[in-house]
């Protein structure tokens, strides 16, 4: 029989973790799972084989994790073969068939957790993991792989939208009561947030999916910092009566060993320094085709070398098809239009690269933060609303593009953003997000700020 591994006169964890299957989350969890295998803690993560395959990039393969293999059960409605949010396209169903597989799969879950019997368990859309640790004896924590300021703003127990009929815009715009800030809000972006919140997800609304997720852990972790959102997490905290946990941003170290691709570094090279716009909206972002077209006019219009790294939009069967008319003769080599994954940490600290252009996932922003590159934000839906008000309007460190209430922006609004108040040096706006910047790249990048955050939150995981 093993003889339990000991540090610090505390027996090592054992840590299973089981994410939602979207990929932003579940490299999430890896990076979080890649911090703590470090530190000799025994990491299983539950996951499909579809999702494991996505993960190779993100995996600090120097230290073991266990991977177990989930079967993601045929539903209705959902595609053949589909296991992740980047095999089905949202916009086709009203209820996400991929939540109603996901539920399907507690089964699976259980047994293996009762064969593996972990110490503590990491979820977070999976709310029905408490009543298994009830069952087979282990803790649990439900870590947000999103900002605190959307948890404050969308799931604490006030937000809980009413049963019988949706929120209106007008309720979702006015911040709950006893809301931490005035700037970080959903106002003239109400409909962006409408969709998210409100959808059932599987045969659950979200809200209600998450609220019962964070009432039934006995932690809730949150991948952020005191610095940037302390007053959210002591809210959510009083909230729902129950530890937050903070890893900091978490970022995967492992990409600081891995050379950019030299097809990139040669292309990217050819350029002034800080010249270059790069743009990235995550694989799970989807442009109408109207839009995506809209804003490579707007790229094309700063004059400026840029790389837009963008999942094909709806209603083009190619990235090359969705191209406006003669976009590609005019830009001629000062533009490039990617359909696949980049190394966006080695794009983001290349010499010429000067601008961001973001969808606002979290995990983006503090990467981002740990560059040069000045950020540009663009959010498209849910908690991208409110990272981009926390970054644009609280920490002033980034600059938000001009649009109308359901999102959609003008290739001026765009250009405007990106040339005006970010790389033309003298603007006003533009220097104040640069010197904000700066000073949150110091507080990242300090020697063992990321170490003292995740030696900290052991130390919590240690006192449930």
């Amino acid at each position: 029989m093993d003889m339990p591994e000991f540090e610090n006169g505390h027996k090592l964890l054992h840590i299973a973790m089981f994410p939602w299957i979207g990929m932003g989350h579940v490299t999430t969890f890896l990076h979080l799972g890649n911090e703590l295998s470090q530190r000799g803690h025994r990491i299983s993560f539950l996951l499909p084989m579809k999702a494991l395959v996505k993960l190779d990039h993100n995996h600090d393969h120097s230290h073991p994790i266990k991977f177990h293999i989930l079967n993601v059960p045929h539903v209705d409605g959902l595609p053949p073969g589909a296991e992740t949010c980047s095999d089905i396209d949202d916009n086709l169903t009203e209820k996400n068939p991929l939540a109603v597989a996901f539920d399907a799969m507690s089964e699976q879950v259980e047994a293996l957790l009762r064969s593996l019997n972990p110490d503590i368990v990491f979820y977070d859309f999976a709310h029905w993991i408490p009543r298994l640790a009830a069952v087979i004896g282990f803790k649990t924590v439900c870590y947000n792989t999103v900002s605190a300021s959307c948890m404050s703003y969308t799931v604490v127990p006030a937000r809980r939208i009413p049963k019988d009929r949706m929120m209106t815009a007008e309720e979702l715009a006015e911040p709950p009561e006893g809301y931490p800030s005035s700037t970080v809000v959903l106002r003239g972006q109400e409909g962006l947030m409408m969709s998210f919140i409100c959808e059932d997800y599987g045969d659950v609304k979200f809200d209600v999916r998450m609220s019962t997720a964070l009432w039934g852990c006995d932690a809730i972790g949150v991948r952020t910092c005191s610095e940037m959102e302390g007053p959210m997490c002591e809210y959510v905290s009083r909230q729902y009566g129950k530890p937050v946990i903070l890893t900091g941003p978490v970022l995967p170290r492992v990409q600081e060993e891995v050379p950019l691709e030299e097809k990139w570094d040669t292309w990217l090279s050819k350029f002034d320094e800080k010249s270059v716009v790069y743009c990235a909206f995550g694989s799970q972002t989807i442009l109408q085709k109207k839009q995506f077209q809209e804003m490579l006019l707007g790229f094309e219009m700063t004059g400026l070398p840029f790389i837009v790294a963008m999942s094909k939009p709806h209603g083009a069967d190619t990235i090359e098809e969705a191209l406006p008319e003669g976009f590609t003769e005019r830009v001629g080599g000062r533009g490039v239009v990617h359909g696949g994954w980049v190394q966006q940490t080695q794009i983001l600290n290349h010499p010429s690269v000067g601008c961001f252009v973001s969808h606002c996932g979290f995990g983006s922003m503090c990467e981002s933060l740990m560059s040069d590159a000045q950020i540009v934000a663009v959010p498209q839906f849910g908690d991208q609303v409110l990272n981009a008000r926390l970054m644009a309007a609280e920490l002033k460190v980034a600059v938000e593009v001009e649009r109308g209430e359901m999102g959609w922006f003008s290739k001026e609004d765009l250009s405007n953003a990106v040339k005006s108040s970010v790389m033309d040096v003298g603007s006003d706006v533009g220097e104040i997000v640069r010197e904000n910047h700066a000073k949150w790249k110091e507080t990242f990048v300090a020697p063992k700020f990321m170490d003292d955050y995740i030696d900290r939150f052991i130390k919590q995981l240690y006192h449930l």
